[in-house]
């Protein structure tokens, strides 16, 4: 069978169990006694194995093979959990990335996991060799004699009522092999064969585990049969890549009730004269139930993936719609015909609705990169001999897909920046009078048409003498310019290409090293960055992104006969006050807004459009916003509301000031579209 039509869902999904696994992990340093999370480390560990040994990788299901038996040892508390095994499963988990990232770039997945599995053996025998075996044999002895499974009173009736019907009560312990590649399809066929020869009372995992192949290689049932032990045994041997079946028979009088402490005759009571069809009656009803519940979670948990590249293809065809949308739109107008207007108001809703598809398929929540984070955080902090907290804030935060595929790598390099040269050691820490923990802040949050990632520490800060040492020694800049920068000026420096203050923080390395790159690969995604520091106090980076929405509302406005885009995600409100109203303050025009004093940004100065002398006596304003602060734009007028499709200006022109790209108005003409974050200081 060619298994290369499965390696993109393989590749997908092995990413998706490697990055719970680490989460899971994170959790269960902080909670050691939880088995909850090291079942679900398990689970994922275990549907990887079965993925990987399916697929031919043998090294990665080697190792997921040997993880999952130091897992499987702690949840049945052989193992106690120690730092040590922390260490032990993480650096499987890490290898296991690096091998799925190999297989991703098209090599073979191979790798020498030997020291990693030694080290995993180690921990495995050290701790649980002889509890393993003794608690094996004690499974076996008693297996015989004691039901493993609690039953509750329903339960309990239907296989007490059945044994007076000449019934048989079994429960059997079923093993897969460990090799077994379709665990579901085995099961399905035991299932297949037991309801031909009784009725199913209950499975421990449930029907719905068993189906979603979350369980370990074993799986226990009970049913109500007239056939022996030895047929049943023997009728479900047939089915391959079973290793092994346990029968023991059910005896009423010395089973265990889950729910009361009834005796055997309490619990019959008034009901002994029930009939042992009433009783598989209400057992088929419930689980008919069951089933179409099941069918429902089934259903409404539907996927599928998409190429990225369809959806470009598709947003760009969509594109052309609206265009052709606003044409029509300014037709209808001139045309005032009632039956036009009514097509097109109907177009205009129903492109509208399919607009907010097309743009929520290509958004992704920030959660995808932050998530990663905190495992790196753990492992840089402990290489420090650093106490680290990482607080994440705004993980829901939508970016379009391509974006979020390339601001990976910058916001790794800002972090590790962050807590190698921003936070200090706890002793020098606290000499500070600071706490022995560093926080680092990771932030994200939509403002205007542009989200917003910080990163915010509490560590020692730049100092800006270095800075500008640095910068005059390397000839960045001179001495002359120097005196004449700005703090938020001197820090933008340790940008420049190759740039690098080693004694700035500590004597070993500085925040300058690779932060050009870093610089660089925000631009190229039409963003920028800047920093914000005191010394002895932090810092904070702040990466301003697009979000490459194509189609945006905007309100439209005119300077003269120029046309410009405003988008409304950054618009509180528009205004017309009177010319007396404007004041002066430190040689800047203000408004009194709602009782904040805001600052007026005349557009036609910033953009030089030619200005006639006008005796008007009012004003119209754009009030908009940036975080918490606020500017009023001045136009000459407005024009309204309309949704337009953003086109880049190219690369010629990638530089103008406050202008993020144009659009073409249905009219053909062409409106450029302002960002209002850059106008906002």
């Amino acid at each position: 069978m060619d298994m290369n039509q499965y390696l993109e869902v393989f590749i997908e999904e092995s990413k998706e169990h490697l990055q719970a696994c680490n989460e899971k992990l994170l959790d269960l340093e902080k909670n050691p006694n939880d088995l909850a999370i090291v079942n679900d480390i398990f689970r994922s560990a275990h549907t990887l194995k079965g993925m990987s040994a399916t697929m031919g990788y043998e090294d990665l299901a080697s190792l997921t093979h040997q993880m999952e038996n130091v897992l499987d040892a702690i949840r049945n508390e052989m193992l106690s959990v120690t730092p040590a095994l922390f260490d032990a499963v993480f650096a499987s988990v890490d290898a296991l990335e690096e091998m799925v990232y190999s297989i991703t770039e098209g090599g073979d997945g191979k790798k020498d996991v030997s020291a990693i599995v030694a080290m995993l053996k180690s921990i495995e025998n050290g701790d649980e060799g002889s509890h393993d075996h003794n608690s094996q044999q004690h499974t076996n002895n008693d297996s015989s004699n004691h039901t493993i499974q609690e039953y509750d009173d329903f339960e309990y009736t239907v296989i007490q009522q059945s044994k007076e019907q000449g019934f048989s009560a079994y429960e059997l312990s079923i093993s897969l092999r460990e090799d077994c590649l379709l665990k579901a399809a085995r099961v399905f066929m035991v299932f297949e064969i037991l309801e031909q020869i009784g009725e199913v009372i209950k499975s421990v995992p449930t029907v719905e585990l068993l189906e979603d192949e979350k369980f370990d290689s074993q799986f226990t049932v009970a049913i109500v049969s007239k056939d022996t032990s030895d047929d049943i045994q023997n009728k479900v041997m047939k089915v391959s890549e079973i290793e092994a079946v346990k029968i023991h028979i059910l005896d009423p009088s010395n089973m265990t009730n889950s729910q009361s402490n009834l005796r055997p005759a309490d619990l019959a009571g008034n009901d002994s004269s029930m009939k042992n069809e009433e009783s598989l009656q209400i057992l088929e009803q419930e689980t008919s139930v069951k089933t179409a519940k099941k069918q429902v979670a089934a259903t409404s948990t539907k996927t599928i993936r998409v190429n990225i590249e369809r959806l470009d293809i598709l947003m760009n065809l969509f594109e052309e719609l609206v265009i052709d949308r606003g044409r029509l739109e300014q037709i209808s107008k001139d045309l005032n015909n009632n039956e036009l207007d009514e097509t097109v108001e109907r177009m205009s809703r129903i492109s509208g609705d399919l607009q907010n598809i097309i743009l929520n398929m290509r958004m992704v929540p920030v959660e995808t990169v932050f998530n990663r984070f905190p495992r790196m955080i753990r492992q840089l902090a402990k290489d420090l001999n650093k106490k680290i907290n990482l607080e994440i804030i705004g993980a829901e935060t939508e970016l379009d897909r391509t974006v979020i595929d390339e601001i990976g790598d910058p916001l790794v390099h800002l972090l590790r920046n962050a807590i190698d040269h921003g936070i200090e050691m706890p002793d020098g820490r606290v000499k500070k009078g600071k706490t022995e923990e560093g926080n680092v802040i990771l932030r994200a949050y939509h403002s205007g048409n542009h989200v917003f990632i910080e990163i915010e520490d509490d560590g020692a800060g730049i100092n800006r003498d270095r800075v500008l040492k640095k910068a005059i020694d390397r000839d960045v800049i001179t001495e002359q310019t120097a005196s004449t920068l700005t703090d938020k000026q001197v820090y933008e420096l340790i940008f420049s290409s190759g740039f690098s203050t080693a004694d700035q923080i500590s004597d070993i390395s500085g925040r300058g090293v690779g932060l050009d790159v870093v610089k660089s690969t925000i631009e190229s995604l039409g963003g920028s960055v800047s920093i914000d520091a005191e010394e002895g106090k932090g810092s904070l980076f702040s990466i301003q992104l697009p979000l490459t929405l194509s189609i945006i509302s905007v309100m439209l406005v005119e300077l003269q006969n120029e046309k410009y885009a405003i988008p409304l995600s950054s618009i509180i409100e528009t205004a017309v006050i009177k010319k007396e109203e404007i004041l002066q303050a430190h040689n800047q025009k203000v408004i009194d807004y709602r009782g904040k004093i805001v600052p007026l940004v005349f557009l036609s100065e910033i953009f030089e459009v030619p200005v006639e002398n006008s005796n008007e006596d009012f004003v119209s304003l754009i009030i908009v916003r940036k975080g918490d602060k606020m500017a009023a734009l001045v136009v000459d007028s407005f024009i309204g509301q309309q949704e337009i499709v953003l086109k880049s200006l190219g690369n010629y022109l990638n530089s103008v000031f406050a202008i993020t790209g144009a659009t073409i108005l249905g009219d053909g003409q062409v409106a450029l579209i302002i960002d209002c974050n850059s106008l906002i200081k």
